[in-house]
């Protein structure tokens, strides 16, 4: 193992503490509970809300506590929110903060047009004064709940000014900021840029969390290494594999790691697949609808993979799931791929 330049082996944001392996990031349409509750069983160290319109919240509240609760088994957790307007982002921290995150964030990322054209997420990093407005509001609505905020490394590749922003998020008294390292132009091609991420370290004293392209131990290492970040955050890497937090957490402690076989990750699949069906308040077919996905993520890299993939995107019931997952494994064991 190399040696890492961990100062402690916890990392405090506010009054949260939180283990210095790796943390769950926030996605839209993928993160929800149940995904959650699954990255936390295996290590994740935070885990935090799918991004949830502070507007929103301010003028319903029909799935405001969906969206904001927080259960035990996925503390440490932060709530997130995105918006463009200081006094709607005050409003809704008041609001979400009778569910009792461990933390709120603001998300100052996300890149998806539909957020972008409300001069939300990303669009955000293009106005400095603006973004240090919304998070002052929401830090001072928070009282004792730490506030972080969630950023890319700039809007493109022509405007790369993420430790400008974070120093104006700090003073604006962001208690933590996470770096994406990639431009909103890029959205999650190419690669992400290390180096942003360590200029933002350089340029700040809060805490500052590292994240794009973590897909193991190895590329979280280099993270630490490279960067100097007090935490990793893993989005796309966990897909269909909640294994990699354990992975990290060995890693880093410098444990042997054995990956599961392919058994354990179609048993882990149904139970995951489960565990969204419990929580869901649809009908099977409906829930199976948004488990799809999910299904076919853990059947990544295996031989005949991508047609066993389109077959998980026709799943209707857990019956149907569990068959496909037995007629894989056959499959893997006739091909001597297990």
């Amino acid at each position: 193992m190399s040696d890492m330049p961990v100062k402690t082996e916890m990392v405090s944001i506010g009054r949260t503490d939180i283990p210095r392996t790796a943390v769950l990031a926030p996605m839209a349409g993928v993160a929800d509970r149940a995904y959650r509750l699954m990255c936390r069983r295996y290590g994740a160290a935070m885990v935090t809300s799918e991004m949830v319109s502070a507007k929103g919240i301010v003028y319903s509240d029909r799935k405001t506590a969906q969206l904001c609760s927080v259960t035990p088994e996925e503390r440490p957790m932060a709530v997130q929110l995105f918006g463009s307007e200081p006094e709607f982002m005050a409003r809704a921290v008041d609001i979400v903060l009778r569910y009792e995150p461990d933390i709120i964030d603001i998300n100052m990322g996300c890149p998806v047009p539909k957020v972008v054209g409300t001069g939300a997420g990303s669009a955000l990093m293009r106005d400095i004064p603006l973004a240090a407005e919304i998070c002052r509001a929401a830090v001072r609505a928070a009282g004792d709940t730490p506030v972080t905020v969630k950023i890319r490394s700039g809007w493109s590749r022509d405007s790369v000014n993420a430790p400008e922003l974070a120093r104006a998020l700090e003073n604006a008294g962001a208690a933590a900021i996470a770096v994406h390292g990639r431009t909103r132009d890029q959205f999650y091609s190419g690669v992400s840029d290390p180096e942003v991420i360590r200029a933002v370290k350089a340029a700040v004293s809060v805490p500052v969390i590292g994240n794009g392209d973590i897909t193991g131990f190895d590329p979280c290492r280099r993270m630490y290494e490279t960067t100097g970040c007090d935490l990793v955050m893993v989005g796309r890497g966990s897909y269909g594999n909640p294994f990699i937090f354990r992975e990290i957490a060995a890693g880093l402690a410098g444990e042997e790691y054995a990956p599961p076989g392919l058994e354990e990750k179609m048993s882990v699949m149904l139970e995951h697949i489960r565990l969204m069906l419990s929580l869901s308040e649809k009908s099977e077919e409906m829930a199976m609808h948004e488990a799809r996905k999910h299904a076919a993520w853990y059947m990544n890299g295996y031989y005949g993979s991508a047609k066993f993939r389109g077959r998980c995107y026709q799943l209707s019931s857990y019956a149907e799931a569990e068959s496909l997952a037995e007629e894989f494994i056959r499959l893997q064991e006739r091909r001597g791929t297990m």
